[in-house]
């Protein structure tokens, strides 16, 4: 392959106290928590909003806040909670549906009003570093490269690209290399839900899937369908059919599964108006402008969690939240073989059970001013399976923010884990 040499001086534009990659719900935790507590941040994000996988990838529902006895994604969780859903809401169920507009705007307000710098339409690209210390970060804005500096760096990028490029070690996929597939999300409109509620206390969407094969109605046949989501009205949010084989950090990839799935969906739209009652009159009235990836690097920190600390409700001293989603894993082609994790998954984690998420998750080896948050904090494959779900992302970014924010110019690892975890309760997060 052909290779050049690219060399352009470009300005720093701001020295700040902590910097942050993306803005998803970990994104926006850490900003907001570090802000709150003083100190001056800056957050980029590549999309024209903040949410994440919740607004620009269109996933319809957020996971379990609580564990039906206590509320794990408090702070910052709790205030999103509350304001999508009322502080009287009952906190227990498993799922909650996304309203993507007033998601927005709360975002928006939460940031702006914590005094977080912001800028949209603003992509990492590279870092400047020195023996797995960060000097600066290289980022793309609308037209423009330049460069910005500060004290500590947080990757919130979900795939882990600033801790990669900074030196961090990272695993990605199965044994094989293999990821579980994404979706393309979609909204929908024309449900009878009083019927096809009815319906759904039966058996999920999948219950006709096996005819609509036999049918020829899906030139893939998928067996698994997380389904549609109840929203206003006759309103539906579809994470409808699985993309294959794609990696999540390759843009080649990427390209091939979005344009895969768009094809695709004309087949479920068949399959839920032809085979499901209460679908009739629907249809899919709009896609999501990114695929949702479920998985893509694991970061390796201090600390790997691992299905051994989930099974037995591990705590550590160093604890900076607790959460409760079962392992979910999705299949990585189809047709394949149920595991252990499937029936799990369906049994449920238990009422009133947590398990502890350290610190040491959040600090990449090899690295020296750099925290991780969100999907790609230190896990096994297994345990990434519960730990990428928005809420725990919430918490997860606050403790990376509190972190920033306290460590200052001294060093992250150096932080006294009593120091952190005051410092979080005090911004609402639960610290049992």
């Amino acid at each position: 392959m052909e290779t050049i040499t690219f060399t352009r001086e470009i300005p720093v534009t701001k020295q700040v106290d902590v910097f942050i990659a993306g803005g998803g719900p970990a994104g926006i935790a850490a900003a907001v928590t570090a802000s709150r507590m003083g100190v001056r941040v800056f957050l980029a994000e590549k999309g024209q909003c903040l949410g994440g996988a919740a607004t620009l990838a269109g996933v319809p529902a957020f996971m379990r806040f609580s564990d039906g006895v206590h509320f794990l994604a408090g702070g910052i969780g709790r205030e999103v909670f509350d304001a999508m859903y009322g502080p009287d809401t009952d906190d227990t169920a498993v799922e909650y549906p996304v309203y993507t507009e007033k998601l927005k705007l709360f975002y928006d307000r939460l940031v702006s009003e914590s005094g977080c710098e912001l800028l949209f339409d603003t992509q990492f690209m590279d870092v400047q570093a020195d023996r797995g210390r960060i000097h600066c970060v290289i980022l793309k804005g609308h037209e423009n490269l330049f460069a910005v500096k500060a004290h500590t760096y947080i990757d919130c990028t979900g795939d882990g690209t600033l801790a990669v490029k900074a030196g961090a070690r990272w695993e990605k996929g199965d044994s094989q290399g293999r990821m579980m597939p994404a979706t393309l999300c979609t909204l929908w409109n024309g449900i009878d839900w009083n019927r096809a509620i009815a319906e759904l206390g039966k058996d999920p969407d999948a219950r006709m899937l096996d005819q609509a094969f036999r049918d020829g109605v899906f030139t893939l046949p998928d067996p698994s369908l997380p389904g549609m989501w109840k929203l206003q009205g006759s309103l539906g949010g579809g994470n409808i059919g699985h993309v294959f084989g794609i990696d999540g950090t390759d843009e080649e990839q990427l390209t091939k599964g979005i344009l895969d799935a768009r094809r695709r969906m004309t087949e479920y739209v068949t399959y839920y108006t032809h085979y499901l009652e209460g679908y009739e009159k629907a249809d899919a009235i709009s896609s999501a402008s990114i695929l949702g990836i479920r998985e893509t690097r694991r970061i390796l920190g201090e600390y790997v969690l691992s299905v051994a600390d989930y099974e037995k409700h591990a705590v550590f001293s160093d604890e900076i939240g607790r959460y409760c989603y079962p392992i979910d894993l999705h299949a990585v082609t189809p047709f394949a073989a149920k595991t252990a994790f499937d029936e799990a998954y369906q049994k449920g984690y238990g009422k009133g059970n947590s398990y502890g998420i350290p610190y040491r998750c959040l600090l990449p080896q090899n690295t020296d001013n750099l925290l991780v948050a969100g999907r790609c904090i230190s896990t096994t494959r297994e345990m990434n399976g519960s730990t990428r779900v928005m809420p725990c992302c919430f918490i997860t970014g606050m403790a990376a923010g509190a972190a920033g924010a306290l460590a200052g110019k001294g060093s992250l690892r150096e932080l006294p884990a009593d120091t952190l975890r005051n410092a979080l309760r005090e911004q609402g997060a639960y610290l049992p």
